[in-house]
């Protein structure tokens, strides 16, 4: 027992050949053993004494694969470390960089053996944006729950040619639609609108069917397979699209978020905006996406106030307020992009500060940190998770989508935010399952939900030529 090591050592490229041909010896095992005592400190979740113990008690050909498996956990961790390495330079400062030669060594081996990959590059992590808008609906009802995960899970059938199992899940999804529908709109501020929207859905899944079979019988990698495959793509989001009307319709009445009031002294969003925002280069170049190229980009962004209701009412009046307008992107490392640094000595937005939080040493409006961590009834605020002692609970919105919006302070003061923000660049493989080491620390406010692919691409210099609430802009309560 005791405290955890306080520095990690960078895993050794020669460890591997070192255990191919011998079974662990004691050392082997107790260095493994204090690089994973290592990991724990910076992990959301301690491995379980079953699975360590399995991977030091197997024997013969198993040990190769053993220590693999085990070393690829240890720089599946560091990965995640370093990762948030790069947002722990002071982030509201942009004042470091992660050296992407230094960075390298942590991370997974792209000769990573078949099961690391399955379980470590995202099989467990849900990285659809639009899905985790829906989970972090404040909305109680397990038959629409087990709708959208049948939903949902079509879209995955679709991505990797799953056909017949694709073509199970729009079966049981029509199922709980015929049998479940009563229980449904029960939830629904409208019955009979849930009800309109509960017929469509089951409409649209007839043309999904045929899509489906199509494709089934094309030759595989046929441009007819594609098209039919396309053609079920389409469908299954107009199904998703109407899926989210349904659940929003399951909000209570007059909803809002608790919020201290503490805070009342600061722009609140009590439910969702859209803000969209274009994005082009300086010397009027093109955005090369894959070969694809665009004179600018646009990215669409959903900015929920059910979960960051000061965070994200804080990006909503500084985006009414122009104040990204012009803005140049400050950061971008692989990392992250990030802005909100505007010109001048001051760090953030300068304006009214709160009674309760203050201002920043150049006058900027500051906010407090805000952590929603599922099952709570409302955020916490001020702290992060590991200051409250719940390491590893999960938040309601993680960071674990491509463009997942954060909001960015100094690293060692939780209420130093105040304009600047960025779009983690997430990558399943920098960050496995059960290793993200960003959540509860810094909260996720919103999510890119088209456009993410252009943050491949938007560079250090580039310009916000315009960034608009385009919808939900009622949402957003002012100071009185």
């Amino acid at each position: 027992s005791g405290p955890p090591p306080d520095h990690i050592v960078p895993v050794r490229s020669d460890w591997l050949g070192h255990y191919q041909t011998t079974k662990m010896n004691l050392r082997s095992s107790c260095a493994l053993f204090l690089a994973t005592r290592s990991v724990e400190a910076f992990t959301s979740a301690p491995p379980s004494k079953t699975s360590f113990q399995t991977k030091l008690g197997s024997t013969s050909r198993d040990d190769e694969n053993a220590v693999a498996d085990a070393v690829d956990s240890v720089k599946g961790a560091l990965s995640g470390m370093a990762l948030a390495a790069a947002l722990w330079t002071s982030p509201a400062m942009i004042s470091g960089q992660l050296d992407p030669t230094a960075a390298s060594q942590y991370l997974p081996s792209s000769t990573a053996s078949a099961k690391e990959m399955a379980s470590g590059s995202g099989t467990r992590v849900n990285k659809d944006p639009e899905s985790l808008l829906r989970y972090g609906l404040p909305i109680k009802n397990k038959e629409v729950r087990t709708l959208q995960k049948n939903i949902e899970e079509i879209r995955n059938d679709i991505a990797s040619k799953r056909k017949s199992a694709a073509l199970d899940d729009a079966k049981k999804a029509k199922g709980i639609i015929n049998s479940k529908e009563k229980q449904m709109t029960a939830s629904c501020r409208d019955a009979q609108v849930c009800s309109d929207i509960l017929a469509n859905m089951k409409t649209e899944m007839t043309p999904l069917e045929v899509s489906l079979k199509e494709s089934q019988d094309f030759l595989a990698g046929s441009e007819q397979e594609r098209k039919a495959l396309d053609d079920s793509y389409k469908v299954q989001d107009a199904i998703q699209k109407e899926l989210t009307t349904l659940q929003e319709q399951m909000i209570p009445p007059g909803y809002v978020t608790p919020v201290p009031s503490d805070y009342d002294d600061l722009p609140q969003l009590e439910g969702r905006a859209t803000v969209e925002m274009i994005v082009k280069k300086p010397d009027g170049s093109n955005f090369d996406i894959e070969g694809s190229l665009f004179k600018e980009a646009k990215m669409k962004m959903i900015i929920d106030g059910y979960t960051a209701p000061v965070t994200g009412g804080n990006f909503v009046d500084l985006v009414k307020k122009g104040f990204y307008n012009d803005m140049d992107i400050q950061r971008s490392d692989g990392f992250v992009v990030q802005t909100g640094n505007p010109k001048g000595e001051a760090e953030g937005y300068v304006g009214t500060p709160s009674k309760s939080v203050g201002a920043g040493k150049h006058g900027e409006r500051l906010i407090p940190s805000e952590i929603f961590v599922t099952g709570d009834k409302a955020p916490f605020y001020e702290t992060t998770i590991e200051d409250e002692g719940r390491g590893g609970e999960a938040t309601v919105l993680p960071f674990s989508s491509y463009g997942a919006m954060g909001w960015a302070r100094e690293e060692y003061d939780a209420n130093s935010g105040s304009s600047q923000f960025f779009w983690l660049l997430f990558d399943s493989d920098l960050t496995p399952a059960g290793k993200n080491v960003l959540d509860g620390r810094y909260p996720v406010f919103g999510y890119v939900v088209e456009g993410s692919d252009f943050l491949r691409d938007i560079k250090e210099g580039d310009i916000i030529t315009s960034a608009k609430v385009t919808e939900g802009e009622e949402h957003l309560k002012m100071p009185k």
